[in-house]
């Protein structure tokens, strides 16, 4: 194999918040530099932006002797164009909502949540591209009328970087986000999207693992790039057995696995590599950690403390985090609940604790249900920005039932560009062979003894309000959350 040593391989990340641009060692994949721009108040739904953005943090000699190249962006936000290339309307942003009537419109008329898990893996919802085409042709004719072809924020600006030839291109992991995309034969469900949007549209052409999407007109190698959860994946280097938890405003948990799943909680992706990529999302995470640090009147460190500082069980305190209704267990009507008062736990303290306590039950929920699906749950990567909590390190372990991992945050931070550079690598080498990038060097922080006992204890608790007060949700079902304890597979 034709060493990668000393060529320079660079991953551009654009997520709503920032673009960044991270240069590595195509061989090592030790970081020689890196630059972040952040957008503009409002700029995060505007293509331009990003684009500018990108320019930006290019600037001042960064892609210097850089080979290739590759993109990751936020998954979420259709972009229409019209003949000219031209953005039609501006992508929603990631948190808009508008679309989940078009989405559930969708899911009836192929049939119900069956009929989607069999045609692309999952079950559209107001993020899925397939709910904005119905959007933007029930409620915007006019600006639909000059749409001819369909994009996301990854395939425009890999497009944008490939001086907008005639085609665009889109990598596998992305397209499975979209609603129209089978995993079975690799192929566009253009008849989904034309169901959806009312006509034919011109779709991305599919690049596989490890090929080149083009070069640039300054002659760099452009990889496929990838979505932003399988660039993730690809950088922080997971193995199967690793699960990746997400704690954002939401909350997300990914894994890799071999063969489909059947399991209307759970997306089942492409990553980056040729394999799935099983995604269960849950609405309610760190926002359910600001709400009662608010509630509290104190600052993080301050709820931090105060978690710390009450037992596990938080005296019999049990908070269901569902504030937004929840997708694990499916309850989309719910709200969030606090049982359990008694006069040793209307403290402070208690509170603070069942609320960590409850965000991270909801989030193993989430990983049952992936656990019960036949994915392997051994170890945890713990990432986004709940991983600033003290609080939620320290618990995680506990109530996960598995070994957890938390990288530095710059580290994690960088990893889906680190991701998409090292698909760059792939992609410049011309080999079938994935370069062999470090892992993180975090360890794995399991429970002892008695903190496993006092986990398990608490799940369980949870568990008992939950399946007591939401019976209709069937959590025992295969599809839904156990309840029970991880076990290595």
């Amino acid at each position: 194999m034709v060493s990668m040593h000393g060529r320079l391989v660079a991953g551009v990340h654009c997520s709503h918040r920032a673009a960044r641009i991270v240069v590595c060692d195509g061989d090592s994949g030790q970081v020689r530099r890196q630059t972040l721009v952040r957008f503009a108040d409002g700029a995060h739904g505007d293509p331009v932006s990003w684009l500018r953005a990108f320019s930006e943090a290019a600037g001042g000699g960064t892609l210097d002797s850089v080979e290739a190249i590759g993109v990751t962006a936020q998954g979420h936000g259709l972009i229409p164009l019209d003949t000219q290339g031209a953005v039609v309307t501006a992508p929603l942003a990631h948190d808009d909502i508008s679309a989940s009537g078009s989405a559930a419109e969708l899911i009836d008329e192929l049939g119900g949540p069956r009929a989607w898990l069999d045609a692309v893996g999952l079950v559209p919802d107001a993020t899925t591209a397939v709910s904005h085409l119905r959007r933007l042709a029930r409620f915007e004719p006019e600006e639909a009328d000059r749409v001819v072809a369909a994009a996301l924020p990854h395939d425009w600006l890999t497009w944008q970087l490939l001086g907008c030839p005639t085609e665009l291109t889109t990598d596998r992991s992305d397209a499975s986000t979209t609603g129209y995309w089978s995993a079975e034969s690799g192929g566009w469900r253009d008849d989904i999207a034309e169901k959806a949007f009312g006509r034919p549209l011109r779709l991305p052409r599919l690049v596989g693992p490890g090929e080149p999407a083009g070069r640039t007109p300054e002659n760099l190698v452009v990889s496929a790039g990838a979505g932003a959860e399988a660039a993730l994946a690809f950088g922080l280097g997971i193995e199967h057995g690793d699960v990746i938890v997400s704690i954002g405003s939401a909350g997300t948990a990914y894994a890799l696995h071999d063969g489909s799943l059947d399991v209307p909680s759970i997306a089942c992706l492409a990553d980056a590599s040729g394999v799935r990529l099983p995604v269960v999302r849950t609405l309610n995470a760190v926002r359910v950690l600001r709400g009662t640090a608010a509630m509290l009147g104190v600052d993080t460190a301050g709820f931090d403390a105060l978690a710390l500082a009450s037992t596990p069980g938080a005296c019999g305190l049990v908070m269901l985090p569902y504030l937004d209704g929840e997708h694990v267990p499916h309850l989309p009507h719910a709200a969030g609940t606090l049982t359990g008062l008694h006069r040793e736990s209307m403290t402070p303290e208690a509170l603070a604790r069942a609320a960590v306590e409850g965000m991270l039950c909801g989030l193993a929920d989430g990983l049952d249900v992936l656990l019960a699906a036949g994915v392997a749950v051994e170890r945890v990567w713990l990432v986004g920005v709940g991983t600033r909590s003290a609080a939620v390190r320290a618990i995680a372990p506990m109530v996960f039932g598995v070994p957890v991992a938390v990288p530095d945050p710059d580290e994690a931070a960088r990893a889906p560009a680190s991701g998409v550079a090292r698909q760059a690598a792939w992609a410049l080498s011309g080999k079938p062979d994935v370069p062999a990038w470090p892992r993180p060097s975090a360890p794995f922080v399991a429970a002892d003894a008695a903190e496993a006992i006092a986990g398990t204890a608490v799940r369980e608790q949870y568990a008992d309000v939950r399946d007591r007060l939401h019976p209709e949700a069937s959590t025992r079902e295969p599809g839904g959350a156990a309840g029970g304890r991880h076990r290595r597979s």
